[in-house]
């Protein structure tokens, strides 16, 4: 079946007469015509009564821009497509009180088209900096679908202290997270300090890796401070709190315990699973191992990690905890916190054979492993459509 979106009238068409055809969560009529319009975008898919209309919600930049992932909004339209859909991308300053307008990718020309339609079935949140999840826009935009029942996910970014917070008080996770303060003066530090030795300093509300400083507080009462291209040392406490107190404070620095790492081939690794909301319950798309290489702060591939595939470190009791720890993950962070249909999740193993959980990630990049970025696409996907009740 084709369909076409009309870039003069703004409204969508097709050429089926065997059948009526709706668009959207208001089911909007899909109107019959004998020919396609002179200036129209045409739209192949499987032919159905009623159309699925996934909305991806992004952000502007100052410039006022539409920025985000633009090769997940592809790729994701492209999958959707297959399965008889339609997806949208949009910002919270488009939406009206019966339509959105919004961008959208068409495989066969590649290319964006600013497009006009109904309210989607879902709505997938890809806002990608967390100052547009603060601003009033989004707030509105998030009680508007409430407001209309519209499925909508992932609620928001997760700040890493939130996060200690709330999973530091469940059972399950109390003994496998690195014990965590948020930064705000300089006593509660120092302490800190002092109980572990060895802290990572990491921006509350930072990604990629970027940001995450080594500390350690040695014999002699200097502390070295290890980045990720540079090694700093100060004399004292002291002296390092007035050399950062002000970054640290700006940028609502966490200090987490540093729990000494199992190492492989001399180096640390990580965990790095992928998992997604199917058929009620939370299940692991998929696992992959980053190592760090010339640095020991992080695993992170921006910042010199390399990647291991899961099977050279795959046992029995590995797979069972990272099952384990996602569905208990996914549950603890719907109930507290609001539905998350895809997270991924930072994890480890401490030297003396300890997993350990440090971080959650509510708004995953892609993955470099090509299968399980694969098997994500085709994951969301079947997501979307069971939310809007397909």
């Amino acid at each position: 079946m084709s369909i076409f979106y009309d870039l003069e009238l703004k409204d969508w068409f097709t050429l089926s007469n065997k059948q009526s055809i709706t668009l959207g969560s208001n089911k909007h009529p899909v109107t019959m015509i004998c020919s396609a319009p002179a200036r129209s975008l045409p739209l192949h898919i499987s032919p159905q009564k009623e159309i699925p209309l996934i909305g991806i919600l992004t952000g502007r930049k100052k410039d006022n821009k539409v920025t985000g992932n633009g090769r997940l909004f592809k790729e994701l339209q492209k999958e959707i497509m297959k399965n008889g859909g339609i997806s949208i991308v949009f910002t919270p300053q488009n939406i009206n009180d019966h339509s959105i307008k919004g961008y959208m990718y068409l495989p066969i020309k590649d290319k964006w088209y600013s497009i006009k339609c109904p309210l989607p079935h879902v709505v997938y949140n890809r806002v990608p900096f967390r100052i547009l999840e603060k601003s009033d826009s989004f707030f509105e935009a998030y009680q508007f679908f409430k407001s209309k029942n519209i499925p909508f996910f992932n609620t928001c970014f997760l700040d890493k202290h939130e996060f200690y917070q709330v999973f530091s008080e469940d059972p399950y996770f109390q003994k496998l997270m690195p014990e965590t303060i948020k930064i705000h003066e300089k006593l509660p530090l120092e302490n800190f300090f002092k109980k572990h030795n060895q802290l990572y300093l990491k921006p509350s509300l930072g990604s990629k890796g970027k940001g995450i400083y080594l500390a350690s507080l040695n014999k002699d009462s200097t502390i070295n401070l290890l980045g990720h291209e540079e090694l700093l040392q100060y004399e004292d406490f002291h002296t390092f709190w007035m050399n950062w107190n002000s970054v640290l404070l700006k940028k609502s620095y966490i200090a987490q315990n540093a729990v000494e790492p199992l190492l492989y081939n001399g180096k640390r690794f990580d965990f790095r699973i992928l998992v997604h909301y199917v058929n009620n319950q939370y299940k692991v798309t998929g696992v992959g191992i980053r190592q760090s290489r010339e640095q020991n702060v992080t695993t992170h591939v921006p910042k010199g990690g390399i990647i291991l595939p899961y099977k050279q470190l795959q046992s029995k009791e590995h797979d069972q905890f990272i099952t384990e720890v996602s569905q208990r993950a996914g549950k603890l962070l719907s109930k507290e916190i609001g539905f998350f249909g895809e997270f991924s999740i930072d994890a480890g193993i401490s030297a003396d054979g300890r997993y350990v959980v440090y971080e959650i990630n509510s708004k995953p990049m892609r993955f470099d492993e090509q299968e399980i970025e694969r098997k994500r696409l085709q994951t969301l996907t079947c997501l979307f459509l069971d939310l809007a009740g397909f």
